[in-house]
Parts: C-alpha cells; sequence; structure tokens
C-alpha cells in the first residue's frame, strides 16, 4: 500500500471525525500538525464542544448564553490559558511558602481553598497539577482537593496517578500533639511522622488516613503539622 493511501482524503470524514473525538486535548493538537485537512478537522466545533463540556460543565450553560461566542475551539484554548494563569499562581504560592522542602498545613490549606474558589475542575487538576514535572507537594494538593472537595472516585483518581506516572511519589506527614497529663504533670508533646506515596494517600493502603490529618490540621490537642518531600537525603526526625 502506498503512503498515499494513508492520507486523510482516503478516510470517509465521519470516519475521521469518530477517530479524532476518542483523542485527549493534547493528542489533536498533534494531529493539527499533520497535514492542512487534518488542522481543519481540528478546527471543529463537534470535536471541541464535548471536550469543553466534560471540562467545564458548570460554564457550557452560560456559554450557549453568550451573544459573542464565536466557536468551541476558540473559546476552550481561551478558558484553558485562564486556568493555566491560576494555577500559576497556586504553583507560585506553594513554592514560596516552602521551607526545606517542607510546607507547613496552614499554608498548604490555604492552596486547597484556593482551588475550590477558582472553580478548579477534575481535568484542570489532572492537566495542570498532577505532572511529574512539579513538586510533590503541589500533586498533593491536586490529589487532597480531586479526592475531598470534589468528591471524585478514587479509582479515577489513582488512573489519573497512574497514566501521569506519579502515583509512586512519596511525601512525610509529621505532626506534633500536645503531651497528656499522668497524675497532674504533663507528659512531654507527642511526635508522630508517616512515609507515605500517592498512591497509598488515594487508596485503602493509608491505615492512618494522611488526608484526615491533614484536612483537620493544627487544632485541639495537634500542635502542629507539617508535609516534607520524601527524598534519599531526607530524615523524618528533622
Amino acid at each position: 500500500m502506498n503512503e498515499s493511501d494513508y492520507t486523510y482524503s482516503s478516510i470517509p470524514n465521519d470516519v475521521a471525525l469518530k477517530i479524532a473525538s476518542s483523542l485527549a486535548v493534547t493528542d489533536l493538537s498533534c494531529l493539527s500538525c499533520c497535514s492542512r485537512v487534518w488542522r481543519d478537522l481540528w478546527g471543529s466545533d463537534c470535536l471541541w464542544e464535548p471536550l469543553f463540556k466534560q471540562r467545564w460543565p458548570l460554564l457550557y450553560e452560560d456559554v450557549l448564553k453568550d451573544p459573542d461566542f464565536k466557536g468551541w475551539r476558540g473559546f476552550y484554548i481561551k478558558q484553558h490559558k485562564e486556568m493555566k494563569d491560576q494555577a500559576d499562581s497556586v504553583i507560585k504560592f506553594v513554592e514560596n511558602c516552602l521551607q526545606s522542602e517542607s510546607i507547613q498545613v496552614n499554608d498548604y490549606l490555604k492552596a486547597i481553598e484556593c482551588l475550590k474558589l477558582m472553580g478548579f475542575g477534575f481535568k484542570d487538576v489532572q492537566m495542570l497539577l498532577l505532572k511529574p514535572k512539579l513538586n510533590v507537594l503541589l500533586n498533593l494538593v491536586g490529589l487532597h482537593y480531586c479526592l475531598n472537595i470534589l468528591k471524585v472516585p478514587a479509582s479515577d483518581v489513582m488512573e489519573a496517578l497512574k497514566s501521569s506516572n506519579i502515583k509512586n511519589r512519596q511525601i512525610c506527614i509529621k505532626w506534633w500533639k500536645l503531651g497528656r497529663w499522668f497524675y497532674g504533670f504533663r507528659m512531654r508533646d507527642e511526635f508522630h511522622f508517616r512515609c507515605l506515596s500517592l498512591e497509598d494517600l488515594a487508596s485503602s493502603k493509608d491505615d492512618l488516613d494522611g488526608l484526615g490529618v491533614l484536612q483537620r490540621g493544627a487544632i485541639h490537642e495537634v500542635l502542629q503539622v507539617q508535609i516534607s518531600i520524601v527524598s534519599s537525603r531526607s530524615n523524618p526526625w528533622a
């Protein structure tokens, strides 16, 4: 079979659209670079409308009412850039809060609250925060937000961690509790720590309920909670 037999023109239009509609956004962008005809197909609203609706279902109805609306692909790209800018602000906030590869729980919870106020969805987190090139603490912020705020099923979060190749990345949770009273004397404050992978936190393997410790933060008898990056040089007792 000649190379020309593989061109877009040899594929029925409905079949080509079916193929393209099964692709992720990044794959669609790659497809548009193959030829002019694939680039024209890439701009088709019938591809971008379901992608927009899946990623931003609450915004979808508002877009339909917009009299200045000019097409789904352009609007998708515009919205993605806005979400990326907002994600970058959260990334910068977390990085500014880091001290010796650790973050205090109050700052960590503020980052999660920012995602909530910005209206991030699961796809936004998956594309912008669950990435191997980012600090694992940012991965953790995204994971925590998806599970505890968005209530995304753990199986879907696990699949996202696997596809991003970050499920084995580890963090260490450290917390200090007020010493208990014993016959009128208060004992020394208690120190606890636990090293967990992102996979552990997203699954039932975490018998500690690490996300629960982080969600509660420093309250009542818990004096301080800190999250650290686990590396070959890290010392959980530090």
